[in-house]
């Protein structure tokens, strides 16, 4: 069996899947460049997901499995995976820990006026004459109660926090004390102090957040973006908070990236912008490489369900 890597792998994981699998040829690339030679005998390929395209799909021809070592994968072309029913999973879930630390950090970083703070470190201001909130007891809404989501409440719940969970179906989910659909949002906006987006970018959530649900929020709420740029038009989450609709947004995906040097967000005191890097972990390749050999064991004994699997016609 071939197994093509175009995902630049550190050598310790690329020595650690030839000793656990030693029976199967590994192919390790640096890039798709690199990695075209050895298209048309790869059976299963190792991606980030952004550099299969259908025009590099079209130059394998006998390719079975695509593991996307991110949890990202709206950049795939699925159609054309869907038709020649190639085998798609993805790393879903190896972002838990660390975007849900962000999200916290996020929030006692506002509530506790991090930004002041440091302002006056630098400048070697001594006052205590800084108003402060905490977050236990107040309520949290977070649409996507996927993996992420639902990691995001579980913590919510050290500090006592009521959390709502946004889904398409609405059903329950573990961690939540409340679970609604898409179309229930709106009237829930409300009730909350934080509301956390982790959507995926598909058809159905691009611009999901309008100005009419920053409309609907208290104007204390805190707006935190850690899933996909396109849930939010930038106008919308710019005009929110400028017209005091909502507090503060913390945003670390855009929806066009990296975000330019003169865009209005690095200059408004109440939005925090961050650079695409709640998911940044040194444990990220060590969890996503553990999905995939799970996942090879049970594709090699041809009968054991895998794990994170894709659904090519729904794209996620």
């Amino acid at each position: 069996m071939n197994i093509l890597s175009s995902a630049a792998l550190p050598i310790e994981n690329r020595k650690k899947l030839n000793k656990t699998f030693p029976e199967i040829n590994f192919i390790f690339c640096e890039s798709i460049e690199e990695a075209k030679d050895h298209l048309s005998t790869a059976e299963i390929i190792i991606t980030y997901g952004d550099d299969l395209s259908e025009n590099i799909l079209n130059q394998t021809s006998n390719l079975k499995w695509v593991m996307v070592i991110a949890a990202g994968i709206d950049k795939l072309p699925f159609e054309a995976l869907h038709k020649r029913d190639i085998l798609v999973t993805s790393a879903k879930g190896i972002h838990k820990a660390p975007m849900s630390e962000y999200v916290f950090f996020m929030m006692m970083s506002v509530y506790r006026q991090g930004k002041r703070l440091i302002e006056n470190e630098k400048n070697k201001v001594w006052t205590r004459d800084i108003q402060m909130e905490e977050i236990t007891g107040k309520s949290l809404l977070i649409a996507g109660t996927g993996v992420i989501g639902q990691e995001i409440a579980k913590v919510a719940k050290a500090f006592q926090m009521k959390t709502i969970g946004v889904s398409r179906s609405g059903k329950t989910v573990n961690h939540f004390d409340k679970n609604i659909t898409h179309k229930e949002m709106k009237t829930h906006l409300n009730e909350v102090d934080f509301v956390v987006s982790v959507l995926p970018s598909t058809s159905g959530t691009q611009g999901f957040f309008k100005y009419e649900h920053f409309e609907a929020m208290p104007n204390h709420a805190v707006f935190i973006n850690i899933g996909r740029g396109d849930a939010v038009r930038a106008e919308d989450v710019l005009k929110a908070v400028q017209e005091k609709e909502i507090y503060h947004a913390v945003l670390d995906v855009f929806e066009t990236e990296p975000l330019s040097s003169d865009h209005p967000f690095w200059e408004e005191e109440n939005i925090t912008v961050t650079t695409h890097l709640s998911g940044v972990s040194p444990h990220y390749f060590n969890r996503a490489l553990e999905i995939f050999s799970e996942n090879l064991k049970s594709f090699q004994e041809d009968g054991r369900e895998l794990v994170n699997i894709v659904d090519t016609q729904k794209g996620y």
